[in-house]
């Protein structure tokens, strides 16, 4: 037994703030004199035992009773609570004898030492009892104390089935002892355990990124190497435990980055040491089992489990029996689920296939190879062949890299760069083995693993230098890494290298180079370098060279030229299923400001996608869908794609692609007003860009927070963000987003009372642009612009003509805007009852928008016409159409059906239609009826 009497260095614990939390919520209770009981949950290595550590090291009020389970114990009855009475050496005997030498039934004496228990063990309130007077005696033994009790007992699952029941029973009756508390900690796979039935649960779950970067500075002292950094937070997969002994077993120059690593980083001992606890305990076949199932996930990278039927054929060939499986099942190590065999912890695989000696691994590999059928699993079955083959086999290495490329089969991008690493490990001719290094690393890239595709690149470098086509083939590779992951300035660079090399020997591949490298001019705002990267005809490839006229006529400035190939790229994307060529439709059809076409193009890019299993580029569709229906209008679903964008991206650790999901996200944000989300994606969008060059990330990201400056008033704010990413010369934003943050500037430059000269340059560049047809909305935003600068005599008829753009074009946010400074140009020419219709228009057209500060702009300018800020209107009212709602209200308002037709700007023709259409809709039959309708609808939403 320990008591708190002296302090002590505290434990840190990082990361962990919730469980430290809740365990001082717990020693909080028992101060009050109040009991409970707190199960802490957690795979190996994860934090268990220092989480208790902590608990008793910081517990100062009264008496802890600390414990660990000794596995070697577990079949000798009551040994458990023998060790928890032998945690209390100064008092045990004195308390056996009330507590436990009486059986409190029978008034028998049951013994007076510890050892009793083992031949006796407690009645079922025993413990209960022992607890009690524990508390009432404390550290000295004598009565009269009545102190809180913590009892703490670590990997209690460990314990003997007695014990354990009768721990779980004292636990579930806590409250009948005052002032005591249990803190217990167990195997994730053993908090649901019958013993622990219906005991609070807090699970350990890994450390964040950030959390065990903390736990590295403190082993290292901060003394270790970005990259080396990187790899052993990606080794240790957030487990304390392991990045403890993965740091511990570096040198310092290691550490440093001076010295190379060893390979692997978390070997065979390293991860023993963390779950080697879990395997020591299993039967031998179940041991073999494990290696089976270990190396048949060599070729299911994705984490999904292997293929059941052949595992478990391999392991009736080697005479291991089902109960090898059972028992890998009741350990919670492994299970069979469904046509798939799987581990529950990634570490215990890791450790099973890195702790097997070589001989025994490329054993289990043979009898995986034998137990598929080589025709129907061609590549499983050779990919197994390899890996249990020692040394060079030309035949074999042909033949898995023929299986690897051929289109026919069926596999995944990671499954193929697998075979063909393989392969070039087979290989002795280094021309061939670079070639398919490189290979390899190309399928690692498409499968989202971008750091074992640099690992692969590594591996081919010295032989890829001597011809062009392989060198050039690795700098494709390494090109299009960069440019989703790093500064795309050598994205560039190292893909018109790429071309350049493979001209004369791979056609398709250097069209591939010249466009990525396109790409990456796009991203930089680099219009020179775009030009110069599709300079180059592409050759007799017909969708291809439609996408480089039409794209090099547009970044020229002749659109009319630009039309027809691009629309032709677009038109053939109908009958297409690949996601690059889809994608490049989708940009196509922006360019010509088709977005509605934008939107179906890169929603079936997504899909391609996701169907081949291509990880790398369902990131990029979910970009370009979200930012497609961000330009029409479709904000909840822009940000629906685009934090699902967010989290691909981070997973196929595409940075680049992080940054424009950030940026998109900002723009949203900008809308609904939330500013912390705002704050938030717009800082990460601009912590990423600055450093790699990204500048249409970082346009879009200062577009977001001035938006959101406008949306709050704060016009002079907005123009000063905006003016040097809008006006000509050096400092100007991206030459694709320029013009569409152009109405924003002018909106800003107008409200601020400064800048009307710079508006007025704005708006004739914006008309320009809007000339060409390359956004719907361009025209009733000019319009809206040239109202803005207009004098009265002029400014309605500009206003008026700004919403008949907007009818045409659809899209509520932009129409709401236009309505909104068209209802403040009527207050202030004093003509607030126009006003009022305008505005609340606005209102509710901001409000199905989901945009809440500007709605909160339009409600402030509603009460300055002396009008009620009435929310939008539930049913009945709710079930119109946006058109027919204005219609309503404007004929609940007193307005004739010609006056209604002039306020909205549509004939009086077509408001005919939609009242009648109201009428039959809401169950009226007059106008009176559904002004009275309206008003007590408005009335209720408004209260």
């Amino acid at each position: 037994m320990t008591t708190k009497t002296t302090a002590g260095t505290p434990l840190r614990l990082h990361g962990r703030d919730a469980e430290l939390d809740a365990v001082a919520a717990l020693s909080e209770r028992l101060s009050a004199g109040r009991s409970g009981v707190l199960l802490v949950a957690g795979e190996p290595g994860r934090g268990r035992t220092a989480l208790l550590d902590r608990a008793v090291r910081d517990f100062t009020a009264g008496t802890v009773l600390h414990t660990r389970a000794a596995p070697a114990e577990r079949h000798l009855p009551h040994s458990g609570l023998h060790a928890l009475l032998s945690s209390a050496p100064a008092f045990a005997a004195q308390t056996l004898r009330p507590a436990v030498g009486t059986d409190t039934g029978t008034g028998t004496d049951t013994g007076t030492a510890p050892g009793g228990l083992l031949g006796t063990g407690l009645p079922p309130t025993g413990l209960l009892d022992l607890l009690r007077h524990t508390r009432r005696t404390g550290h000295s033994g004598r009565t009269g104390h009545h102190r809180p009790l913590l009892v703490c007992v670590d990997d209690a699952h460990l314990w003997d089935p007695r014990s354990r029941a009768a721990l779980g029973f004292a636990a579930r009756r806590a409250d009948s002892v005052p002032a005591v508390g249990l803190l217990l900690s167990v195997a994730a796979h053993r908090a649901g355990a019958p013993d622990f039935a219906g005991l609070p649960v807090l699970h350990l779950a890994p450390l964040t990124g950030q959390a065990a970067g903390a736990l590295l500075d403190d082993l290292t002292l901060g003394a270790v190497d970005p990259l080396v950094r990187g790899e052993l937070l990606r080794e240790a997969e957030g487990n304390p435990a392991l990045l403890t002994a993965l740091a511990g077993r570096l040198s310092t120059a290691q550490l440093s980055g001076h010295a190379p690593l060893p390979r692997p980083l978390a070997d065979g001992p390293a991860l023993a040491r963390v779950v080697g606890g879990r395997l020591a305990e299993l039967p031998p076949t179940t041991r073999e089992l494990l290696l089976l199932m270990a190396a048949a996930h060599e070729y299911h990278p994705d984490g999904c489990g292997a293929e059941a039927a052949p595992v478990l054929r391999a392991a009736h060939a080697a005479g291991l029996g089902p109960d090898a499986l059972d028992a890998a099942e009741r350990a919670a190590v492994a299970r069979a689920a469904g046509d798939r065999v799987r581990f529950d912890d990634p570490l215990v695989r890791r450790a099973v296939h890195r702790g097997a000696p070589p001989a025994r691994l490329r054993a289990a590999h043979a009898r995986l190879a034998a137990a598929l059928d080589g025709e129907r699993d061609r590549l499983a079955h050779l990919t197994h062949r390899a890996l249990a083959a020692d040394g060079t086999d030309a035949g074999l290495a042909e033949g898995l890299a023929a299986a690897a490329t051929d289109p026919g089969v069926r596999a995944e991008p990671l499954q193929r760069s697998l075979a063909l690493a393989r392969a070039a490990d087979l290989t002795a001719g280094p021309r061939s083995r670079a070639a398919r290094l490189t290979a390899a690393a190309e399928y690692a890239r498409l499968g989202g693993r971008p750091r074992r595709a640099g690992q692969l690149l590594a591996a081919a470098r010295e032989a890829a230098a001597g011809h062009d086509a392989v060198r050039g083939g690795a700098e494709l590779v390494r090109g299009i890494l960069a440019l989703r992951d790093g500064p795309v300035g050598d994205a560039h660079e190292a893909l018109l290298l790429a071309a350049a090399l493979l001209d004369p020997y791979d056609p398709e591949g250097a069209r591939g180079a010249r466009f990525g490298a396109m790409e990456a001019a796009w991203a930089a705002g680099d219009i020179a370098s775009c030009l110069a990267a599709l300079d180059r005809p592409t050759g007799p490839a017909p969708d291809d060279d439609d996408f480089r006229a039409g794209m090099l006529a547009a970044l020229r400035g002749r659109f009319g030229e630009a039309r027809g190939p691009l629309r032709r790229v677009l038109d053939r994307a109908g009958g297409d299923d690949d996601p690059v060529r889809l994608l490049r439709a989708g940009a196509a059809a922006l360019v010509v400001g088709d977005v509605a076409a934008a939107c179906r193009v890169n929603a079936r890019a997504l899909a391609a996608a996701r169907a081949r299993d291509i990880a790398t580029l369902v990131p990029q569709a979910l970009e370009h869908l979200a930012y497609a229906e961000l330009r029409t209008g479709r904000h909840p679903r822009a940000r629906a794609h685009a934090e699902e964008g967010l989290r691909t991206a981070h997973r196929s650790g595409q940075r680049n692609v992080v940054a424009h999901h950030h940026a998109v996200l900002a723009l949203v944000a900008s809308i609904e007003g939330d500013r912390a989300a705002l704050t938030a994606h717009a800082d990460e969008a601009l912590a990423i860009a600055g450093p790699h060059g990204l500048v249409q990330a970082a346009s879009l990201a200062e577009w977001a927070r001035a938006r959101a400056d406008l949306g709050r008033g704060m016009a002079l704010d907005a123009a000063a963000r905006l003016g040097p990413l809008v006006r000509p010369g050096h400092r100007h934003g991206h030459f694709a987003v320029r013009m569409l943050m152009a109405p924003c500037f002018v909106e800003a430059a107008v409200l601020a009372g400064e800048g009307r000269d710079d508006a007025g340059t704005a708006v004739e560049e914006f008309a320009d642009w809007a000339s060409r047809g390359a956004d719907p909305q361009a025209p009733a935003q000019l319009a809206r612009c040239r109202a803005l600068l207009a004098p009265p005599s002029e400014a309605e008829a500009l206003y008026a003509y700004a919403l008949t753009g907007h009818e045409r074009a659809g899209g509520d946010f932009e129409r709401a805007r236009t309505l909104l400074l068209y209802g403040k140009w009527l207050r202030r020419r004093r003509r607030p009852r126009e006003a009022r219709g305008r505005l609340k228009d606005a209102l509710y057209a901001f409000e199905r928008s989901g945009a809440t500060v500007w709605a909160e702009q339009t409600r402030a300018e509603l009460r300055a016409t002396g009008g009620t800020a009435a929310r939008e209107t539930a049913a009945p009212l709710a079930g119109l159409t946006p058109q027919q709602l204005r219609i309503a209200r404007c004929v609940a308002e007193g307005a004739t059906n010609r006056e209604v037709a002039l306020r909205l700007s549509i004939s009086p023709r077509t408001v005919d239609h939609h009242l009648r259409n109201v009428f039959a809709l809401l169950g009226v039959r007059s106008r009176v009826e559904l002004s009275r309708l309206v008003a007590r609808e408005e009335t209720v939403t408004a209260g």
